[in-house]
């Protein structure tokens, strides 16, 4: 026989007042009903939880520790209702941000300061990964909101354009350092290297591939596993490397300059992803909206 719920509030009523028929009185129900109630749960449990008296009921051993745990449980119930009702109606949550690092670290801290300010009530988590996987993290609800690179369009997912950026060749514009003069001195300047690129990056592949069409290529290239640190590299003068406009420019603008502005670049569009199904409670379309709104900001300053 399963436990029913009102079984047990009927009961904490019945400790609460002391009697079976103050507790009826109180709830509002027959005394014949609410004695058919604690037989129920003295059935459930296999056990005496009252003891009938000529001044009203006590509690047994058992009785006295399923009134704790039952008064606690109504508690945690208390709870989860008032956290669905505040994500339903109320601007409170936890939520899920993903994207890769160098994307993060020249979006999320503006928008984090901003938005945390405004949304006490809110908690945001950021989880760092390839586009291709938040993608992924978010068709498989790990992730609630994607800041992507180039998303491949998805089903079950609402793509929304953000802004524009592109990988490019960079060098160090620090001791005396500075573009190349011309294409000839960029394509030298090339093939003398290294090259600092970030190996698992698509666009860099293929910019390599490029350039050896062209006929130039680096006799040194360095491989690095991400762009935060062909960055540190490139800033300590290192060569020349391929990095996103927007994360050279971040934190040190004008100290990475384009090698040349004829070399070859490749286009890339940033976008939010999140699941059309998402449930729109207010605190997730206030999450979604000013993370729309801080990507235009980011546009508008192109």
């Amino acid at each position: 026989m399963a436990l029913e719920l009102n079984d047990l509030r009927y009961f904490i009523e019945v400790k609460s007042k002391g009697s079976l028929t103050g507790a009826a009185r109180s709830l509002g129900v027959s005394q014949p009903s609410l004695s058919a109630a604690m037989q129920r749960l003295e059935r459930h449990f296999d056990t005496t939880l009252l003891l009938r008296e000529r001044t009203g009921v006590k509690l047994t051993v058992t009785g006295r520790a399923l009134a704790y745990d039952a008064e606690e449980l109504f508690e945690v119930l208390s709870r989860a209702e008032r956290r669905v009702s505040g994500l339903e109606d109320e601007e409170a949550g936890r939520y899920v941000i993903g994207c890769y690092e160098s994307l993060g670290a020249y979006f999320l801290p503006e928008f984090l300061r901003g938005f945390f300010d405004a949304h006490p009530k809110m908690d945001v988590s950021v989880h760092n990964a390839s586009s291709a996987d938040v993608r992924e993290a978010v068709v498989e609800r790990t992730v609630d909101f994607g800041v992507v690179v180039n998303p491949r369009p998805h089903p079950d997912l609402v793509l929304v354009d953000l802004f524009d950026d592109a990988v490019d060749f960079f060098t160090c514009a620090v001791d005396g350092a500075s573009p190349a003069r011309s294409l000839e001195d960029a394509f030298e300047r090339i093939e003398k290297g290294p090259l600092v690129h970030a190996a698992r990056v698509t666009e860099s592949q293929s910019l390599i591939a490029k350039l050896e069409e062209r006929g130039a290529v680096p006799r040194r290239t360095l491989a690095c596993g991400d762009f935060e640190l062909v960055k540190s590299i490139l800033l300590a003068g290192v060569g020349f490397g391929l990095l996103p406009r927007r994360v050279a420019a971040y934190g040190h603008e004008g100290k990475l300059v384009r090698l040349h502005p004829e070399l070859p670049f490749f286009a890339d569009r940033i976008a939010l992803v999140y699941r059309a199904d998402m449930h729109k409670t207010k605190s997730a379309l206030t999450l979604k909206d000013a993370l729309v709104a801080h990507g235009k900001r980011m546009r508008s300053r192109d």
